[in-house]
This record gives structure tokens, sequence and C-alpha cells, in this order.
């Protein structure tokens, strides 16, 4: 059994005519973009290691009707890519708001925990005061810039979060989910920091509608179901205070994809769109008609924040991948990985390379890999060419280290020639049992492309990536070189002398 290998790929010029086109375009690298950042992007794609990036090329290529294994997503075209260590200040394989610290406030911390140091514990209100960090959202801002948040999760889910909040207990998503305690030593729920702790923030667009009005309040999509009612104790609707303040700032709130689509962005200045109770829905379920994709929503946006003639700062998350993961199922998770990578795509046709510094990376990795010597072409949710030789059963080339997926049927590993291996909410095989599956602990891929994207390199803990973006936008703590004339960005070094350099250096030893 072999593959169809195409008539080109057989002569051994297609291959170095490739491959010297690609030398071509690697020496122009040699000159470097300098310029300041004006604006910035941060693609998050929540548990999106490694082997996740991989399957999400095969699948665009194959829903393109090519083989998959050749095709370039659109993070592939960054020049610059770097591996980012992820371990959390208390964990070895991390979480995503721990991780989310680091990416967006510049510094590790505990597992759990969003916009706190090391030093605050989960759960402990009382750690909170005096271990707040800030964030790139907030030095943007402070900075003159737009500001803007895009999700597929919650708005108040661990990724965004970070942006905003200082919380030493992710789950606090509204006051409901917070213990008395908490309460009564004067800790705030994540939705009511969304809108108190950096005033005016320009666009903030995702899931998380029930966590802003009052417990019981009808949902204005699913007024029928009791689970998508409000849940605020303290009676507060956050959504219409919000319209109240923004009404005279050309403020637009909206809840479904007509509503945001009829949006003339030429018009809006704050944008507040809240499209679901909780999460969005997975792309390959997602309502056409009444819910915006992630390039929609990204496209408005952009659109928005881009009239700031200082620029803007935007935080764009594919929060879905994770999840899909976490279910054991693949598809719903590589196809919002695809969808994501649409709208980096359409970020790029938006703004100039020369002017805006954009990164894709991932907060973790999952136990997620496939292989078992599948065929060129193969589809990367098919069967393996082989049955295990172990067992005598057909298995698919994708698996889980652990998860739901794990199945014993009569004493033995399930045979799935008698399944739809290919179904959205097919549950891949794994070999450890858990009702969740788990993050993983690998390194995460950095993609990189704009000003300054060059410092975006070799292997580095987390936290460093929103250090090389405020240094290209010249925002934030470390501003020394931002007085270069012509529109870039100095190369003097990021310490003021050679004794901070020492300093660092017997700390690390």
């Amino acid at each position: 059994m072999f593959a169809l290998i195409s008539k080109q790929e057989k002569d051994p010029t297609f291959w170095n005519t490739w491959a010297q086109k690609t030398l071509k375009n690697a020496l122009t690298l040699q000159t470097l973009n300098t310029n300041k950042a004006k604006n910035v992007i941060l693609f998050l794609g929540d548990g999106m290691g490694v082997p996740t990036v991989t399957a999400t090329r095969i699948l665009k290529g194959q829903l393109s009707g090519h083989y998959g294994e050749e095709t370039q997503l659109e993070m592939d075209k960054f020049p610059f890519v770097s591996l980012a260590k992820t371990y959390n200040t208390d964990a070895q394989v991390p979480d995503s708001a721990g991780t989310a610290t680091a990416y967006l406030c510049g510094v590790k911390a505990n597992e759990g925990t969003l916009g706190v140091s090391a030093a605050a514990v989960r759960s402990q209100c009382n750690t909170t005061k005096g271990n707040e960090v800030t964030s790139i959202l907030k030095w943007a801002k402070d900075a003159g810039k737009s500001v803007g948040i895009v999700t597929t999760t919650r708005v108040n889910h661990a990724t965004p979060s970070a942006a905003y909040a200082h919380c030493v207990d992710r789950d606090w998503y509204s006051d409901n989910e917070m213990p008395a305690e908490a309460l009564m030593h004067g800790c705030k729920d994540i939705a009511r920091q969304l809108f108190e702790n950096i005033p005016n923030i320009d666009v903030i667009m995702g899931g998380g509608r029930k966590f802003m009005y009052p417990q019981n309040t009808s949902d204005v999509e699913y007024p029928t179901q009791p689970k998508m009612s409000g849940t605020r104790k303290d009676g507060r609707n956050l959504v219409q205070e919000w319209i109240d303040k923004m009404k005279d700032k050309k403020g637009n709130y909206v809840w479904n994809k007509q509503q945001l689509l009829s949006l003339n962005p030429n018009n809006v200045d704050y944008l507040l769109g809240l499209f679901e109770p909780s999460e969005l829905a997975y792309e390959l379920e997602r309502n056409n008609d009444s819910d915006p994709s992630l390039t929609e929503m990204v496209d408005v946006a952009i659109k928005v924040l881009k009239k700031n003639q200082n620029g803007f700062y935007l935080l764009v998350e594919g929060g879905r991948i994770d999840h899909g993961h976490h279910e054991g199922k693949a598809k719903l998770a590589l196809y919002d990985a695809v969808e994501m990578d649409r709208a980096i795509g359409r970020a790029d046709l938006l703004t100039s390379i020369h002017e805006t510094l954009t990164v894709v990376t991932a907060d973790h990795s999952h136990v997620f890999t496939f292989g078992g010597y599948t065929l060129r072409g193969n589809s990367i949710f098919g069967l393996a060419p082989k049955v295990s030789d172990a067992d005598q059963k057909p298995f698919t080339a994708i698996s889980y280290g652990n998860g739901p997926g794990y199945k014993i049927v009569n004493g033995g590993r399930e045979n799935i020639s008698t399944v739809n291996y290919e179904s959205s909410h097919y549950q891949a095989q794994a070999a450890v049992p858990l009702l969740s599956e788990t993050h993983g602990g690998d390194d995460v891929a950095v993609f990189a492309k704009g000003p300054m994207a060059h410092l975006l390199h070799g292997i580095h803990e987390q936290n460093y990536i929103p250090h090389v973006m405020a240094y290209a936008a010249c925002i934030g703590q470390n501003q020394n070189h931002c007085m270069s004339s012509g529109g870039t960005v100095g190369l003097q070094p990021a310490f003021s002398s050679m004794a901070s350099v020492l300093a660092v250096t017997r700390f690390l030893w």
C-alpha cells in the first residue's frame, strides 16, 4: 500500500528549486526590522502545542483538497520561530492562568492565579494585596494606545483575565463563585475587574454573558434555560453599567453576529460583544447565522482599534482548542485551530509588517500526538495503515497520553472498526483513563514577524515574550532605547549598566 506521489515530487529539481527559493527568502532576513512597533498583536492558541500545530497544518491542507503535509499555515510564514518554557513557579506541567500571567505580565506565577506574582497563594484572598503585577495591555493603554481582547472562551476565562485582573483564583468568575471569606476581605470577582481595573478597554469580545447579570436574570438568547441565567449575587448589571457609561462615547454593545457585522467601525470607539452566556461554540458547531467566527471578530476589532494614531495592542485567543483536547475530541480542537489560523491571515491583510509586531504562541501543550507510520495524505483523523501487532486491532493516528478516550471492552482495547472515528465527537483512544485529558509540559512554539521580531529566537522563559513586545513598541518599563530618530528602535542593551547584567548572572547561578 503506497501513497500516490505527484510527478513533480519525484523530480529532484522540484525539491532543489523549492529549497533555493526558501534560502533566497531567508537571506532577506539579514536586514533586521528595527522599526518601532506602532501596533502589537498576540495570537494565543490555548493548548496549541507543536503536535497540534502540525496536525492543524495537515487538516488545513486536506480541507483544501491537498495531501496536507506540504501546506503552509499563516503562522508558518512568520520568519522567526522560538520555543517558550511553560512551567509555572509551582508546577512542572502548567495551567492557563499561571502561563497567562507570564506571557501577559512578564512574571512567572503560581498555577491558578492571575495577574499576581508567585508570592500570592491560590484561593487565599489575603495574599493578593501587594503582589499585583500589571500586563502589557495596561502598559499599552497607559501609553495612549487602544487595546482589545478577543476570545472564543468567556471574557473572564484564564487567558483574557490576566490582561486586566489581579485574582488569586481563576475560578472566581463572578461573586457567585467566590467564598464568603474572600468577599469579606474585599477581593473582587473577575467579571467586575474587567470593567473596573483598566477603565475603557476599547474592544472586548467573547463569551461569559451570564457572569455580568444579576442572579436569575434570563438570558437574552436562551430565556427558558435557567443554567444560562445571570449569576451575580450583588445585583449588579455590568453590561447595562457599561452601556450607560459609554452612551456618549460611541460605545456599542452587541450579542449576536448580525449586530456585530452591521456596525460601521468608523463610528465605533468602544465595543463590548458578549455572544454566549459561557464559552462560544466550537467552530465545527458554530451557528453561522447568529454566531461570529473568530476571524470576523478579529476583523472588526482591528478596524476599530487601528483608528488610534498611537496604535493598538490586541490579544486574540483561540481558546477552545484547549477544550477540545480536554474532551479528547481532536476534531473539535483542530478545526478551532484552523479557524485561528484564518484569523491570523485576516490580521495580516489589515496591518503592515513594517509597523505591526505579531506574535503567535500557546500557553501550554497537551498530551496529544499522532503517529503510526501513516501514509502521505492519510486523513489526519484516519487509521494507521496496519493493525496493532500486539492486539491485532486497528488504531487511529491520533491518540492521547491520558483522557476520556480510554475504553476497555471485553477485557481489551476497544475495536474501533465499529466506531465512527471521523465524527466530531469521537474521543480518541488514550493510554490512561481520566475524565478530562491533561495539559502537556513540553515547550511551545513562538512565531513572530514585524518590528524586533528577531528578539524572539532560541529557547526562552515564557515571561520573556511581553518584554520583547513592549520593547518593540516602546511601552512599559524599558524605554531607554526609544529616543532614536527615523521611526526605528535603537539597539542599545536592555540593561542600563554592566552591574545590572552581573547582578542577573549571579542570580541565575
